[in-house]
């Protein structure tokens, strides 16, 4: 089994090829959670993602006639970027399988550096078996995103990066999807701070991990905006390590990597991928499992797509009470519209969007109904601004 050495190892040949990011402690976060909160900034690597590790490592012990022949990959986005770089940068051949639904900004930046990439199949398994088919029909060394040791080794650097930053932490949560990073950190962690607690999570429409470790059955959904960890099936290497030295594994929810994800983006200023949220979204989730802990969460990625980030950062919105949807019944007279908008003005809210309805509502023909999406301070702004339009003599309430 993997040992601290090959990471150890990993870590040298990775020297001066990538970045060591910035390990630091979030005080926002920390207030907020009752833990003590230290980030690892893996999102700041050339590729955005911890993936680069793995792919240097295991690149960098090609050989000669190896390197001469080419790596192939199967991947649908950051694994397949780190592949792409180091390769370029050694001088090697890369071929990226890709699924035909992989967003084009991912194939286009993995073309960038300078791979070709294939579009096969629906899902990355079906990728998966046509790589397999083209590395033997072509003689290229196939370059697996978990399931090797290679790979394993170079993500644990991680690991004894957020060591050496910060030696006394307590735990390390970290995003699973099909075990490489949790992997390799456990093995580097448990080996120079054998009591510190290792934590796994997924997100749970993706709990392959969880349910081959823990026994569970639990479903296995479509998508999840944690894409960067929807593996349906876990790597067997991560697989036996996790089951040694990894203390736990948890899940969490759609709503809470969001939640997570704009957190970040509003307190750290930085910008992170469904994954690379997974870990706080944990701390957000399961706060008494963590409080008063020194926790280190791994930023494991950026890559998102900007219309997904304008989503969830609306949907944040709304959550948070910053953005209402608002009904307001009046009487469908002139000026009616014009004293709603400067009641709602009147009490400090902002309008985004104004529909006016008369046809479908239960109202009697002469009345209105008028639904307004408004921009507010918060949920007692919300309230304030209801109670405003009804002393206003209107009939107001939040819409859900």
């Amino acid at each position: 089994m993997l040992s601290l050495n090959d990471i150890e190892q990993a870590a040298q040949r990775l020297q001066g090829q990538l970045l060591n990011t910035p390990c630091v402690e979030s005080k926002t976060l920390s207030q907020l959670t009752g833990a003590q909160i230290f980030l690892k900034f893996e999102n700041l690597q050339y590729t955005a993602s911890f993936k680069e590790r793995g792919a240097c490592n295991k690149l960098a012990q090609l050989t000669a006639d190896e390197g001469q022949r080419g790596v192939i990959a199967m991947s649908a986005g950051n694994h397949a970027q780190g592949v792409a770089h180091h390769a370029q940068r050694l001088g090697i051949r890369a071929v990226i399988v890709m699924p035909c639904f992989t967003a084009g900004v991912k194939i286009e930046r993995t073309r960038g550096f300078g791979a070709e990439v294939l579009l096969h199949g629906d899902t990355l398994d079906e990728s998966h078996r046509h790589a397999l088919l083209l590395a033997e029909r072509e003689g290229l060394v196939f370059v697996h995103p978990y399931d090797d040791e290679a790979i394993v080794a170079g993500q644990g650097t991680v690991g004894l990066e957020m060591l050496q930053a910060v030696p006394d932490l307590d735990t390390l949560v970290v995003a699973v999807g099909g075990g490489g990073l949790i992997a390799g950190m456990a093995t580097a962690a448990k080996a120079l701070r054998p009591r510190i607690e290792i934590i796994g999570v997924q997100t749970s429409r993706f709990p392959g991990m969880v349910n081959a470790i823990k026994g569970t059955q639990y479903p296995q959904g479509v998508s999840t905006i944690a894409d960067g960890i929807a593996v349906g099936t876990p790597g067997l290497i991560p697989r036996a390590i996790i089951a040694e030295r990894v203390d736990d594994l948890v899940l969490v929810d759609e709503g809470d990597i969001e939640q997570a994800l704009v957190m970040l983006l509003e307190i750290e200023k930085t910008l992170v991928e469904g994954a690379g949220a997974a870990g706080l979204a944990a701390l957000l989730k399961y706060p008494a499992r963590f409080a008063g802990k020194k926790v280190g969460l791994v930023l494991c990625g950026g890559n998102i797509e900007p219309l997904l980030l304008a989503a969830i950062i609306e949907r944040g919105m709304v959550r948070a009470g910053r953005l209402a949807r608002i009904k307001v019944s009046a009487r469908d007279v002139p000026g009616s519209l014009a004293k709603i908008t400067a009641t709602v003005a009147g009490a400090g809210a902002n309008i985004d969007e104004v529909h006016h309805q008369r046809a479908f509502t239960m109202l009697s023909a002469q009345n209105v109904e008028i639904e307004l999406v408004i921009q507010t301070r918060g949920r007692a702004h919300i309230e304030q601004v209801l109670a405003t339009l009804n002393a206003a003599g209107f009939e107001a309430g939040e819409q859900h």
